[in-house]
């Protein structure tokens, strides 16, 4: 007999491989491959977790509401066109396979999230690659990639693993040009280390001026959440619609329900986070470049650093050398940068041992 088959597309799919967390026979590590909160949760969004552990047994509340209303009121939104996930990446999921499947196409840059290829073979249409200009979307490349068969647009802003952005009239240039069918979504995941720029935004007016743009959110960046899954999406109404017609009734869990809250209205330690890392990222990108490393100027939680084409100096023996010693960088050979590592901001201590230990493998 016959087993059963998957749709087109699936066996397509490589599956997404998260940044290492050990090293066999280290004990202590510096992990430093996945961009999480170098400080870590609020300790008030500790406590709003802990505090729940006896109603584990009560089902959370399906529609989010006491967090889309607190999301509401920190950003200034309308909570009814809020929509939360088991993390943006469950949402980017969702958007895929509502909007997009068998013979349909979905646009996504040279060194985009690789989330978006993969949630677009998940849905069954096909990815479409638009290069890019200086590590950073560009916006014609994208519109010269649109056919009547696109979908959606799939767009990081800023970008991982690039850390680079397109600024707000770009971004109205590439919505006013798509075609009213295509639906753009912004991905804004590292939005909350951005303070004080006029050059960007995460996409809030386009989603209130247009019918066709969705930007998504994280918890698991500057809140520093990512082990209780926890994004959402700014939508028009319909796409709200949509998507709550799609998603699990109980798609998100009530410890992450509470402890993103909590997160949201410790404003302090937001500050806070967001402080050391502007310093960090600044410091970190500073020592490398005195090391003639090529480093993007990046607005997110994390720098990429690009190695000479030396044979004793390459990005995989850096790698190698750094895990050696117990610190975890990312490789990014899957992303089509293999002279590259993502490195995340960490703690003071993380960053300078992991400076002294690369100065270490520069001069041997």
């Amino acid at each position: 007999m016959c087993p059963p088959v998957p749709r087109p597309g699936i066996m397509e799919i490589e599956p997404y491989v998260g940044g290492e967390s050990a090293v066999p026979g280290i004990d202590r590590v510096i992990k430093l491959a996945s961009n999480e909160g170098a400080l870590g949760p609020s300790p008030k969004a500790v406590a709003a977790y802990q505090a729940l552990a006896g109603d584990l047994h009560r089902y959370p509340d399906g529609g989010c509401t006491e967090l889309r209303a607190g999301l509401a009121r920190a950003y200034g939104l309308d909570a009814g066109r809020i929509v939360c996930g088991a993390g943006s990446d469950e949402l980017l999921g969702l958007l895929a396979k509502a909007y997009a499947g068998p013979g349909d196409e979905v646009i996504c840059s040279e060194h985009g999230f690789l989330m978006y290829p993969l949630a677009t073979l998940a849905a069954g249409a096909t990815p479409v690659v638009a290069a890019e200009r200086n590590l950073a979307a560009d916006v014609d490349e994208i519109l010269a990639k649109v056919t009547d068969k696109t979908r959606i647009v799939f767009i990081a802003n800023p970008n991982n693993p690039t850390g680079t952005h397109l600024p707000p009239n770009a971004m109205k240039r590439l919505r006013d040009n798509l075609p009213g069918t295509v639906l753009l979504v912004i991905d804004a995941a590292y939005a909350e280390f951005i303070t004080g720029r006029d050059d960007y935004s995460p996409g809030v007016e386009l989603v209130e001026s247009t019918d066709n743009t969705v930007m998504t959110r994280s918890f698991s960046k500057i809140f520093a959440l990512g082990s209780v899954r926890l994004g959402w999406a700014f939508c028009p109404e319909n796409v709200a619609d949509v998507l709550n017609r799609v998603r699990n009734p109980f798609n998100v869990s009530a410890p992450a329900q509470v402890a993103g809250l909590a997160a949201l209205e410790d404003a302090d330690f937001l500050e806070r986070s967001r402080r050391h890392n502007t310093t960090w990222r600044a410091w970190t990108t500073e020592r490398l470049r005195e090391r003639g490393l090529r480093v993007t100027d990046s607005l997110g939680n994390f720098v990429l650093v690009r190695f000479p084409d030396e044979p004793e100096r390459t990005a995989a023996k850096a790698d190698a050398f750094l895990k050696a010693k117990g610190i975890i960088v990312r490789r990014m050979a899957g992303y089509g940068l293999p002279e590259s590592l993502r490195v995340s901001i960490g703690t003071e201590d993380e960053m300078t041992a992991f400076i002294d230990t690369l100065k270490e493998f520069l001069d041997q």
